[in-house]
């Protein structure tokens, strides 16, 4: 029989629906039922491109055993972490304080009144069993103890993240920064790029951006090769799908080789943005195919006919790990021929294999030492691998796909926007501008009321509120496109929610932003997200958004929160600074220059995409071929094209040409 899941939209909760275990989805039901029969709550996240998650459902949740001691002794609700983020933050935080570890599944039990008394990861099934009767004889025979749990939990809870509101002056030096930037270098693979792990290493493209700008304004020559060999490494891994493009989520060795093969639109959205931002700072040929083909994967395999962005790719086809993307030797030999040799020896495949007996392609040789060492010229060769990538994709194409998670999230798509739009900054390709004006008109369409966000999206329904995420990602994507279009209407939508999440979200005490809105449920506290990881933390990007408008419209609140909303995690920056690197590309702003280029006349917007062929990232554009009322641009529409170039609200003499425009700016 159907449990409670039957009706949700979320694929990874539809593939729950069916289970022995009478699952709820998080909401008012289950949680009315836990109080009203005394019961402690068993919350379980997930997602749907998640390995272990399918392992332990296996195991435990379609197991009539442990079924019944789940029904019987708890409340069992079934969380999609990409839709309730709220909720995974909540518990995960509880499992980390428990465990020192983190990760999905994340399985929590909790007091009626939802605080947490004990939580982990991934259970095998005499464990699970072990672990549900254990928590039911003490709540029956204890409860004391665990209300002491909870409270105690909870009081630790309620210190992690806190954020303390610092003096408005309280920013970083450039001696400061110096000195975070060395530690930095420190924790850095100089050989393999990424973090000096031994084992699963992420893309972490937040990071790389910071180091990116922060080579450039330091004229640092060592962040310089660490960033480009990361940017390399990762390229040539098998983290990179080399035959449809696209990254996995991680690799699961130090060099890049073996991926964890599930695929997420926010990890390849910001990819992008660090491929294209490479690609304008140094034009490498292989940051150009690594965005192109990226772009490629997320249009055939990621969009939906209406413009929307679906969430992800499973690790898993049918029921094995990385079977989709995976080659023996003799599959290549007999679909290849006689080119099957050199594509073999390009992208390390051997007959025994280089993965559990089959292989994942990752090269390790440069194109220009391959070719050199078959005696190819350059253009040859990339025609070759080429033509071979194609007919082995033809194959691939054939095969059961992994499964794919086709719900849309505002903050993601928010982020495939960026994507887009930095990608059409660096090559001013006019698809990937309309890719991205498409997404923003359907986010526009389907996940607006007024001026407020949902967060989900699925088969005309919209049921979650959105959280900060998706508020500041989609701020700061407006605030790109408006850059790329001049069209004023971003802006205003970007204004607007701004004045939403001041209204909702904002917290007096410390002049952060909480992640969830005043207008729902409290859980255990109201998280205020500090901390940037594989994504940027909300309260990070809005602070770079703030500063943005603040520029544009000449505002000087918008600029007073940003510094103060920095001041706060001054301390933190600098004690972690690989854990906070959007906050420390903000910095950047504060300690070297930053230009608002305003852009008035009939060639505007050619002169915007002139100015961007070359690169400095401490700038930001503003324009109008008509005129405009915008602070930074009114009264100064003049006979011919013109460009001001401005800092801290004081501009230099208006100039013709971009060449005089970058002389203004002393880009190098």
């Amino acid at each position: 029989m159907p449990n409670h899941l039957t009706n949700e939209t979320s694929p990874y909760l539809l593939q729950h629906a069916h289970n022995p275990v009478d699952w709820y989805p998080w909401g008012d039901e289950a949680l009315n039922k836990a109080k009203a029969e005394n019961k402690l709550i068993l919350v379980s996240v997930g997602y749907a491109a998640c390995h272990w998650c399918h392992v332990m459902e296996k195991e435990c949740f379609e197991d009539e055993e442990v079924a019944k001691i789940m029904n019987r002794h708890f409340v069992c609700i079934k969380v999609d972490r990409e839709e309730r983020p709220d909720v995974d933050k909540i518990y995960m935080d509880a499992v980390m304080l428990m465990t020192q570890r983190g990760g999905w599944p994340l399985n929590a039990v909790a007091l009626p009144d939802k605080r947490p008394i004990y939580g982990g990861t991934y259970f095998p099934k005499a464990s699970w069993i072990s672990v549900l009767n254990q928590l039911a004889e003490l709540y029956k025979n204890e409860p004391e103890k665990a209300i002491e749990y909870a409270t105690n939990l909870t009081n630790a809870m309620n210190q992690m993240d806190r954020v303390i509101r610092m003096p408005e002056e309280n920013q970083i030096s450039r001696q400061e920064l110096s000195s975070m930037l060395i530690d930095w270098v420190g924790e850095i693979d100089m050989e393999w790029g990424g973090r000096n792990v031994s084992a699963n290493k992420f893309p972490m493209p937040v990071n790389n951006l910071f180091l990116l700008r922060a080579a450039y304004f330091t004229e640092n020559s060592m962040i310089r090769k660490a960033v480009e060999n990361n940017l390399e490494k990762m390229a040539q891994g098998g983290i990179f799908d080399h035959l449809g493009g696209g990254f996995a989520r991680y690799s699961v060795d130090k060099y890049w080789k073996v991926p964890h093969f599930e695929k997420m639109l926010y990890d390849n959205a910001q990819m992008v943005s660090l491929y294209a931002e490479a690609w304008r700072e140094k034009p490498k040929e292989l940051y150009r195919q690594v965005v192109f083909q990226t772009l490629e994967f997320i249009e055939r395999e990621l969009t939906s006919p209406e413009g929307g962005f679906y969430s992800s790719l499973d690790a898993d086809s049918e029921g094995e790990e990385g079977k989709f993307y995976v080659w023996t030797f003799d599959e290549i030999k007999e679909i290849l021929g006689e080119d099957a040799r050199l594509f073999a020896d390009y992208y390390n495949v051997h007959p025994s294999g280089n993965w559990e007996g089959t292989n994942v392609l990752f090269v390790l040789d440069s194109e220009t030492k391959f070719a050199r060492r078959w005696q190819l010229d350059e253009d040859s060769l990339q025609e070759k691998l080429k033509a071979n990538r194609e007919k082995l994709l033809a194959v691939r194409e054939k095969r059961v796909r992994p499964g794919l998670d086709d719900k849309i999230l505002t903050s993601w798509n928010a982020l495939m926007i960026k994507g887009y739009v930095d990608a059409y900054r660096a090559f001013d390709k006019p698809e990937y501008l309309n890719a991205a004006l498409k997404n923003a008109h359907f986010i526009e369409s389907n996940l607006v009321e007024g001026n407020k966000l949902y967060r989900n999206y699925k088969e005309g329904k919209r049921t979650i509120n959105a959280f900060l995420d998706d508020y500041a990602n989609l701020i700061d994507a407006y605030i790109a496109l408006y850059q790329v279009t001049f069209d004023e209407y971003w802006l205003e939508r970007a204004q607007a929610y701004v004045q939403t999440i001041q209204t909702h979200y904002f917290d007096d005490a410390t002049g952060m932003f909480f992640y969830t809105s005043d207008e729902d449920d409290i859980l255990v506290r109201r998280k205020t997200e500090v901390q940037d990881d594989v994504t940027p933390s909300s309260n990070s990007v809005l602070a770079h958004a703030l500063h943005s408008l603040g520029l544009i419209y000449g505002d000087h609140s918008y600029l007073k929160i940003a510094q103060q909303m920095l001041a706060n995690v001054k301390d933190a920056v600098l004690k972690t600074g690989s854990f906070h690197a959007n906050w420390a590309s903000l910095i950047l702003k504060d300690l070297f220059p930053y230009y608002e280029i305003a852009i008035t006349g009939e060639n505007a917007l050619g002169f915007r995409q002139k100015l961007d062929q070359s690169y400095h990232p401490g700038r930001i554009f503003a324009g109008s071929e008509t005129g405009s009322e915008i602070p930074l641009l009114a009264n100064r529409m003049l006979t011919e094209t013109t460009i001001f170039v401005c800092e801290n609200h004081s501009c230099q003499l208006p100039v013709h040409t971009v060449e005089a425009a970058l002389s203004q700016m002393k880009v190098r």
